[in-house]
């Protein structure tokens, strides 16, 4: 199990839309053993998803405080009510920004070993799962602030989410 970089803003894999993961191998295993380990080693983490280690597949850990989940070729089958709060990101590191989520979510997933399972969640697992998902597809969270700015944790230094925008575009060729 190794610790691998976590990807910022900008580089074009995370606008990419994700692969299904087709076998359910000894390489998927180690994917999934490296992205807890670098989940877990990360400051204000809660999910991560393959493309932001550089792993073009449709997998995701997250860990909402009620233990590690994994999620393979995860997909949301009914979301319903409304939700809006502060969200971040490891590949932003740092910066919230106001986002409204769907309150319940049912998702169909696959376990390591290819079994597949109905999860269904609410409030902030929830709003981690739709998160996550929203990486496989290469939608970022400033896709989805409401306002005009992302602001520091920390310093409260704000930015704007246009320019956040257009940063997170400016590698990705096409």
């Amino acid at each position: 199990m190794v610790e691998k970089t976590i990807l910022p803003f900008g580089e074009p894999i995370l606008r990419k839309t994700a692969k299904p993961v087709a076998e359910f191998n000894a390489k998927l295993f180690k994917w999934l053993d490296d992205m807890a380990d670098t989940l877990y080693a990360a400051e204000g983490r809660a999910g991560l998803a393959a493309p932001q280690i550089g792993i073009l597949r449709r997998i995701v850990v997250m860990d909402c405080g009620d233990g590690l989940i994994e999620l393979i070729n995860p997909e949301i089958i009914e979301a319903r009510g409304s939700q809006t709060g502060p969200e971040a990101c490891l590949s932003f590191p740092g910066y919230t920004g106001l986002v409204e989520r769907a309150k319940y979510v049912k998702v169909r997933t696959f376990d390591r070993n290819g079994e597949p399972h109905i999860l269904e969640a609410e409030d902030y697992k929830a709003v981690c799962m739709q998160h996550e998902i929203d990486h496989l597809n290469g939608i970022l969270f400033i896709d989805r602030v409401i306002g005009d700015y992302l602001y520091h944790e920390q310093t409260q230094h704000k930015i704007s989410v246009l320019h956040a925008l257009k940063l997170s575009h400016a590698q990705t060729p096409g």
